[in-house]
């Protein structure tokens, strides 16, 4: 498998979250001669939220549609997970004819292993295009490209310093401060890109109320 840079000119599907570090990795393919076909989502099994960083499908659609690009969504409990993600990556590549997964995962090998397996499985070869490379120097990659990344979950203990800001220099410091991954990479925090130069307009929503578990919070999205 590959990181970054397909041989020859084709397409591809981006395993997408919402969030900064498959933005990023988006945007990185942009730069090689891949070319994106369709954004792809894993909700809960409701359907109505992300299952990973708890975004509500309208907000999603509306990222895409500031995007660009169409972005397809299945249902799934952790338990099928894999399969479900298998069955309908086959789907997508037999409607959207791509031939390359795209994954934002930065240096956790269980992750590039998984989805070196379900892309394999669905006969796609999978591109990390962050793979192994600094995380801090990642983050401020993305504030360099002037994409706007939203913190719309995190762990509750960190929620009154950082649940709904955007993430700049400032709250880098803050990260440093609660000595936390300044990537998020152990699940401290999730966020939400809302413009940057994938985008052709920004995306315009409003911010509730924080709601959750006892461990996690999240914040009410709606698109505006």
């Amino acid at each position: 498998m590959e990181n970054s840079k397909p041989k020859n000119s084709c397409s591809f599907l981006c395993s997408w979250s919402g969030g900064k570090d498959s933005y990023l990795a988006f945007f990185r393919a942009l730069q090689t001669e891949v070319k994106p076909a369709v954004l792809f989502n894993v909700m809960n099994e409701y359907g109505d939220k992300s299952r990973s960083h708890g975004i509500p499908r309208e907000v999603l659609e509306a990222q895409a549609e500031c995007i660009g690009l169409p972005i397809a969504f299945i249902e799934s409990t952790w338990q099928d997970y894999e399969a479900n993600y298998v069955k309908n990556l086959k789907q997508l590549k037999g409607q959207y004819h791509f031939d390359h997964a795209v994954f934002g995962d930065i240096d956790i090998q269980s992750h590039r292993d998984w989805e070196e397996k379900v892309s394999e499985a669905a006969g796609v070869t999978a591109l990390l295009p962050l793979w192994q490379e600094d995380r801090e120097a990642l983050v401020f990659e993305m504030l360099e490209r002037g994409v706007k990344a939203l913190v719309v979950s995190c762990k509750k203990e960190l929620a009154p310093r950082i649940l709904g800001r955007v993430i700049d220099r400032e709250l880098i410091q803050v990260f440093r401060d609660l000595e936390i991954d300044v990537c998020g990479e152990n699940g401290e925090y999730h966020t939400l890109v809302i413009d940057g130069p994938a985008h052709k307009k920004p995306l315009s929503i409003s911010v509730g109320e924080t709601y959750g578990p006892d461990h996690y919070s999240f914040l009410e999205l709606k698109v505006l």
